[in-house]
């Protein structure tokens, strides 16, 4: 069910987006990653946590496909509510870039690694995300470079000279926050997909 209301949700977004470009590009993680995803279900399923986690990235994702980061009404109305210099829905974008995947990773480690259990799995999530992190500013640091000014939605900047390390640390508090709120939550899941498995 999540799966086929994120593909409506991106075909939606399609529909006169903001900038066809940045659309895009935005909407290219999940036109590579919900395929893998699918293609292995079957032998190694997610926890339910994480698949719900996935959507709702997906979701802000699409959202700043469809309108550009900087144009997102949801962050124009908390610009104008609080008196803000920007629109911050791209840091919420980022803060999910570094919570979803320490779900995904410290699921997988946890099931796959002899980290399970230790102080290391920790660690070794929020390293993995903020190499992630930094990986997808030099995504967006080629996209600069080979495309010019028809990058700047995709970029985000709105000007602001620190961006790429707001970004990378708006990544670092979700990645430290995910594990923290939901990791027994997770643990518990683990347990009972190992229970039925």
């Amino acid at each position: 069910m999540l799966l086929l209301t994120a593909v409506a949700a991106v075909i939606v977004s399609g529909i006169e987006p903001h900038d066809r470009l940045t659309w895009l590009l935005e909407v290219a993680p999940i036109l590579i990653f919900f395929p893998i995803l699918a293609a292995t279900h079957a032998r190694f399923p997610l926890t339910p946590l994480v698949y719900r986690l996935i959507f709702v990235h997906a979701f802000i994702l699409i959202l700043g496909a469809h309108y550009t980061y900087e144009q997102v009404p949801l962050g124009r109305w908390a610009q104008s509510a609080l008196d803000l210099e920007r629109n911050h829905y791209d840091r919420l974008g980022h803060f999910a870039q570094g919570f979803v995947p320490a779900m995904i990773a410290r699921e997988v480690l946890s099931r796959r690694s002899p980290l399970k259990g230790s102080g290391w799995l920790f660690f070794v999530v929020v390293s993995f995300c903020l190499a992630f992190s930094a990986f997808f500013e030099m995504v967006e640091w080629g996209a600069a470079i080979s495309l010019g000014a028809d990058a700047d939605a995709y970029l985000a900047t709105q000007g602001d000279p620190w961006d790429t390390q707001w970004d990378m640390f708006m990544a670092l508090v979700g990645s430290i926050t995910a594990p923290l709120a939901l990791g027994r939550i997770q643990d518990r899941q683990i347990q009972a997909y190992l229970r039925g498995a």
